[in-house]
């Protein structure tokens, strides 16, 4: 009865109460996006790399060696010599190095060189192995191994040819078409920039630069597929180096040592360690956008609760004949609870909604600039627990105007 009666109330005000709801799910929509691309940035950038112990790069900044070598994000601002690569290779606490050379892309997405024991030794998650859909590993100078993404969103298959880009942006103007590539296998998908990668021999990074100097083609020089087969493609430098130790114990002195090498400035850095880095220095503008998504949501009921209040004296002789009819003091109170809690929980299903959506139509960007994937379905624990604490916010604001009415005097009114 009571419930039927708090409906009938809703919708005679049918369009305020539409216009209280759109923002009740408006400022849900808000405070849950902001937590679940939180929640889920963290989840995806932390599954990443794993079973890594060191990240070896040119000397910089700890973050930006981290951001561009595993997460693909930035440019590294010098490179390693090859010699130095085989220098640390060969030190008796490494077990194995992958060496990486970024610098390259195809239609947006990033092409990284390396050599076979990359599908071998690179974990992500719970220290999963990559394994394949289609194919295998590359052998073959102009082989290329892709993405799940990658082959998906650009409809590839074993076989088709690709031709790289030289540089970084979207849309290029100075193609290695020349030499082109065959797709000779596709990862299954990891949820990480793997799944956005094109991976390439390292040979074939040095066979597509062979005739080009300072990141230009050599005027006048001109060097076949063929004829670069014949050259030496030992690559002269690389971008960074992901190292696996024989003993976890070793780590620090073994990062020590790498960073006082002597042949050239370099910085080793824990992946675990550094990524702790990065949070905390986003921390401050966690804590500001949780503050600001609080005070959304905050107003919004204050607005809800302003709506109620004002329309209380419209609502009189309605609640006046209720109590004349005989309806307790306790039934009104009830009522305008039962009517506030109603809209908050149809402004949350709404806001879940707007979320979702926003989340189909977001994600695909965000995963293919910032290597962030952002899973559709934004119902988690924590959003649970933030739409009942919601829920009972509405329920507290809801005394005031359930209060007001409560202490109404039905003969006066009347």
């Amino acid at each position: 009865m009571l419930f039927k009666i708090a409906l009938s109330s809703l919708y005679n005000r049918l369009f305020v109460v539409l216009l209280t709801v759109i923002s009740i799910a408006l400022g849900v929509a808000v405070v849950l996006s902001v937590e679940h691309i939180r929640t889920q940035a963290k989840a995806s950038f932390s599954q990443t790399i794993s079973g890594t112990d060191l990240v070896v790069g040119a000397r910089a900044g700890r973050i930006n060696l981290l951001l561009y070598s595993v997460f693909r994000i930035g440019n590294a601002t010098n490179n390693i010599r090859w010699a130095s690569y085989q220098d640390i290779a060969q030190h008796q606490a490494v077990r194995w190095a992958i060496p990486i050379s970024l610098g390259d892309s195809h239609r947006g997405y990033r092409v990284l060189g390396t050599l076979d024991n990359y599908f071998e030794h690179y974990r992500y998650g719970e220290k999963q192995a990559l394994s394949f859909k289609e194919g295998g590993v590359f052998y073959g100078v102009y082989d290329v191994v892709l993405g799940a993404e990658v082959a998906q969103r650009l409809g590839y298959a074993l076989g088709d040819k690709i031709t790289v880009s030289h540089g970084l942006a979207d849309v290029s103007f100075v193609m290695h078409d020349d030499k082109p590539f065959t797709v000779v296998g596709i990862l299954q998908p990891t949820g990480t920039p793997v799944d956005k990668t094109l991976h390439i021999s390292l040979a074939g990074m040095e066979a597509i630069h062979i005739d080009w100097r300072h990141g230009a083609p050599i005027p006048g020089v001109k060097i076949t597929a063929e004829q670069a087969l014949t050259k030496d493609l030992t690559p002269k430098t690389i971008t960074a180096i992901y190292i696996g130790l024989n003993n976890k114990i070793l780590t620090f002195r073994t990062q020590r040592q790498i960073n006082q090498y002597t042949q050239e400035p370099l910085l080793a850095i824990l992946p675990g360690v550094t990524l702790s880095e990065l949070w905390q220095t986003m921390s401050m503008v966690e804590k500001i956008l949780g503050l600001i998504s609080a005070l959304v949501l905050l107003a919004t009921l204050l607005g809800m609760v302003t709506m109620v209040l004002a329309t209380l004296k419209q609502r009189d002789q309605e609640l006046a004949v209720l109590r004349a009819i005989g309806a307790p003091s306790w039934f009104i109170f009830v009522l305008m609870q039962v009517e506030l809690i109603l809209m908050t929980l149809i402004g949350i299903v709404l806001g879940f909604g707007l979320l979702w959506l926003g989340l189909w139509l977001a994600s695909p960007f965000i995963a293919e600039h910032y290597g962030i994937f952002l899973p559709l379905n934004p119902l988690t624990l924590n959003a649970v627990l933030y739409c009942l604490f919601i829920v009972a916010v509405s329920a507290l604001l809801a005394c005031i105007p359930a209060g007001m009415a409560y202490r109404k005097s039905v003969g006066l009114t009347l």
